[in-house]
């Protein structure tokens, strides 16, 4: 008795620039998406890494086979604004998506990405992809899922070889919301959900870049109200919130093309002595305000497995990262001092201001998602608020 096999036929599509076709199982919002494929190397938190602000236009490769099984919930989101769903347009599994199995689910991840417009496939050698990038950088890509499995190929090469990619883009613009709010929602506590802030005993302005909750959360663990600008807001509007701290966020995009806008509000903040911190894009546009440079990578840094030396402390910790653009230490002025470095490549982590209580990193030390190592360096920002308080009594 002879048997009728049918080939299984892909609903989805990875089209790289170089005219390379990977096939898999499509899930998640269906249509195409433009990108930059990159790789996170994190066994956790995919929530969080995809509702990142950071990963605006970009499409994660996730190295961790199992991803979905914990489900999805409304804790888990960092973007500010969700029904703006700023952050990853795509995302590419290697296995399947299995049901939920968690007590904080709400859902399944199917379903989360299709609320998110993230386009996503499964069933690809995230392997073999992985070693691609780290071979030959971060290609453009459009990820494409149509259930019925009618794709023109030829149009999706297209596309991805005429996309000029993120060298050049200001996404932070898009990123954030366009009217000043206050902040004041503490930490995650176990079974206890996010707390509710405290009575404010500092006044922290974060211009927003594309902020992540986690890191406002943070600072409201340590008694802060904070002020939340979007990122075109000037300095004179900034100082009239009279801020005990000054706060420049993570986003999205080129550095260089955000500080056209961004560095010359940064570099006058700078001068006046309010105690300064800043956190991936943020750190990148102050030491362009403060006379360095930026440059694209090669394959970026994406995980919560990278390990950084503070110079400060002579520790090394393990942060998390997530940055396709750094900090050329090298151009770096006299008045500026490295103070974090990668022990994977050498690349610059960190700096401050060497007559100024101004300083930022690269990594992410809010762990959202993440280890925790990091955590010091929000105390060490209010205890530089400290300081700065002291010596305005004492004068």
């Amino acid at each position: 008795m002879s048997e009728s096999w049918t080939q299984r036929k892909p609903t989805a599509l990875l089209v790289l620039a170089d005219g390379t076709v990977i096939e898999g199982d499509g899930l998640g919002a269906v249509g195409e998406a433009l990108g930059e494929v990159c790789f996170n190397t994190s066994l956790t938190g995919y929530q969080e890494i995809l509702t990142d602000p950071s990963y605006a236009r970009q499409i994660v490769t996730f190295t961790f086979p199992h991803i979905g099984n914990v489900g999805a919930n409304d804790e888990d989101i960092e973007d500010l604004v969700p029904a703006n769903t700023i952050g990853a347009v795509g995302a590419i599994f290697r296995a399947e998506v299995s049901a939920p199995s968690n007590y904080r689910s709400a859902g399944g991840l199917d379903a989360w990405l299709k609320t998110r417009g993230v386009v996503a496939l499964s069933g690809v050698d995230t392997r073999a992809l992985t070693v691609l990038i780290r071979e030959k950088g971060m290609p453009n890509a459009v990820i494409a899922h149509a259930p019925d499995g009618v794709f023109d190929i030829e149009a999706l090469k297209e596309k991805a070889r005429g996309w000029s990619g993120l060298e050049g883009l200001d996404l932070a613009k898009d990123a954030v919301s366009s009217r000043t709010e206050v902040w004041t929602e503490g930490p995650w506590a176990w079974n206890a959900g996010y707390a509710a802030g405290e009575t404010p005993r500092y006044r922290i302005v974060a211009i927003d870049y594309g902020s992540k909750r986690n890191i406002l959360r943070l600072m409201a663990g340590q008694g802060a109200e904070v002020v939340i600008v979007p990122a075109t807001a000037g300095a004179e509007e900034i100082l009239k919130h009279a801020p005990d701290g000054i706060f420049l966020s993570n986003g999205p995009g080129d550095p260089a093309a955000t500080g056209e806008y961004a560095v010359p509000v940064i570099r006058e903040l700078s001068k006046t002595g309010i105690p300064m911190f800043g956190i991936c894009l943020g750190h990148q546009l102050l030491a362009l305000a403060l006379g360095g440079r930026t440059e694209k990578m090669h394959q970026g840094h994406h995980g919560a497995n990278h390990p950084v030396k503070d110079f400060t402390t002579g520790k090394v910790e393990i942060v998390s990262m997530n940055h396709g653009f750094a900090v050329d230490a090298a151009s770096l002025p006299e008045t500026v001092e490295q103070t974090h470095v990668s022990l994977f490549d050498g690349t610059n982590c960190g700096l401050r201001l060497k007559d100024a209580p101004v300083f930022s990193v690269q990594h992410h030390p809010e762990a959202s998602p993440g280890p925790q190592d990091s955590h010091y360096l929000f105390q060490r920002f209010f205890a530089m608020i400290d300081d700065h308080r002291a010596g305005r009594k004492a004068a």
